[in-house]
């Protein structure tokens, strides 16, 4: 990767940039040619996130493709695929369904670790656009549509592993989440109502429909939202837990069909 300009660096530093040095060498080598470069660094002086200008976002060491407005996997959402990972372990190519899917980076990391059957599906278009273009080495199918309103009838009860990154930001929160999450990422993508769970407990409630006998339904939550996502859990039959990383600032609720 090439060294950036000293005057490149010094604007994005200008404009905010923590990590000034690493965004332009990756401006850089995405730009191409010359004439590109200028246009992509006003973008991204101007809040633009990063990954839109680029193009991509790393998760779990994979380039996903991004599209602006689509959702941008963030690291801590990684602790959702370890944990599925490891659920997975000794299954002989299990079914996986990635809900909310948006770029489709989880389903996507997933297949990367295990053989699997991959199902993704999103209301946004640019997300499936995104998640084909991410599923497409694991020959997932990715389906557009209201959770599992789009999903194909003969999944049911097979499902091995539901990963749903649903929306869990408070409405009332959504303004002091930082600008290129609030001003840029689709409104979908982050609200999820009055406490944040309206998405997880649709999703709850559905997922019974959809496990296979033993399957496990993976959501992302705060520390202080997973009590009340276990209750849901519960509520609808199945068997919860919380996994946390610390390091990481990640928590992952976990419901098992009994």
């Amino acid at each position: 990767m090439a060294e950036p300009p000293p005057r490149l660096v010094a604007r994005l530093r200008a404009a905010g940039c923590v990590f000034a040095e690493e965004e332009a060498a990756l401006l850089l080598e995405a730009a191409g040619p010359a004439d590109r470069l200028e246009a992509m660094v006003a973008r991204r002086v101007a809040g633009e996130p990063l990954e839109y200008v680029v193009g991509w976002a790393a998760f779990c060491g994979i380039r996903m493709v991004v599209e602006p407005g689509v959702f941008v996997p963030r690291h801590r959402t990684e602790l959702m695929v370890d944990e599925a990972a490891r659920l997975l372990d000794g299954a002989t190519r299990p079914v996986v369904l990635d809900l909310c899917c948006g770029s489709g980076a989880l389903g996507a990391a997933l297949a990367a670790r295990r053989e699997v059957d991959v199902y993704a599906a999103d209301v946004d278009p640019a997300a499936v656009r995104c998640a084909r273009v991410n599923l497409a080495d694991a020959g997932g199918t990715v389906l557009e549509g209201d959770l599992f309103d789009p999903l194909p009838h003969d999944l049911r009860g097979r499902v091995d592993v539901l990963l749903a990154n649903v929306p869990y930001v408070p409405t009332e929160a959504i303004a002091l989440m930082p600008p290129e999450a609030r001003d840029h990422e689709l409104r979908v993508t982050l609200d999820g109502g009055a406490d944040g769970l309206d998405v997880m407990r649709r999703v709850s409630a559905g997922a019974p429909l959809w496990l296979a006998a033993g399957g496990h339904v993976l959501v992302e939550s705060s520390e202080r939202q997973a009590e009340a996502m276990c209750a849901a859990l519960a509520a609808d039959g199945l068997v919860p837990r919380v996994v946390h990383d610390p390091d990481a600032g990640a928590t992952v609720v976990v419901g098992t069909r009994r």
